[in-house]
């Protein structure tokens, strides 16, 4: 999914709901602070946007997204991609991270606001659940520079998940950190960790380097 069509999910969420303001929580959510150019392929393969609403004790705003644009519907018919609708308790956060969310809003969402997971937070929410495709998101964001180990390692230690989902957090954020790593044998496949940036003329420079 693109940060266009992101926008475009937000703008018809809102008008079959309802409301103002949408919450995304799923992978999808990353798109609020990056656009898809910014971002690795691992983290925009999903054509689906999990979008949960602040006010929706009985889940019925969700239903009522699922069946007006969500999966195997004309909207997805039509431009290939959807929301799910889901619960705001589906996914497990760190304390904080309303605090944290970042507004996508502008002339394409039509007046309405996806509230998106910070990145750090998103990426506690994909190590709870622990399902492979989910490390592997987080992993390449780790790799790209868009998230910062430390962050990482400060929020799960600080957040109650499952025991599993926890130990795959902590395998991943060793294998990620730089003082784990031998400089005189290089990272994953001959390469050595270094923090990701942004240089003065607007390009991007990975996380890794070959060693």
């Amino acid at each position: 999914m693109k940060r266009q069509e992101l926008e475009h999910v937000t703008r018809a969420a809102g008008s079959v709901v309802g409301v103002d303001r949408i919450l995304v929580i799923g992978s999808q959510s990353i798109l609020g602070s990056y656009s898809e150019g910014d971002l690795p392929r691992e983290t925009t393969l999903s054509n689906e946007a999990d979008i949960a609403f602040f006010d929706d004790p009985d889940g019925s705003k969700a239903t009522l997204l699922d069946g007006s644009i969500g999966e195997q519907s004309p909207f997805e018919q039509t431009f290939g991609y959807y929301a799910q609708g889901v619960s705001i308790t589906s996914a497990v956060l760190p304390e904080g991270w309303r605090d944290r969310l970042v507004p996508l809003t502008n002339a394409n969402t039509g007046g309405i606001t996806a509230w998106c997971l910070e990145p750090h937070d998103l990426c506690i929410a994909k190590l709870a659940a622990g399902r492979s495709n989910d490390v592997a998101y987080c992993e390449a964001l780790i790799r790209d520079g868009l998230v910062d180990v430390e962050t990482l390692r400060e929020r799960l230690a600080a957040t109650d998940i499952p025991d599993y989902g926890r130990s795959v957090g902590d395998g991943l954020i060793r294998r990620a950190d730089p003082s784990q790593l031998d400089p005189t044998q290089g990272g994953s496949g001959g390469r050595s960790w270094v923090p990701g940036h942004v240089k003065a003329d607007g390009t991007r420079v990975k996380g890794y380097r070959r060693a």
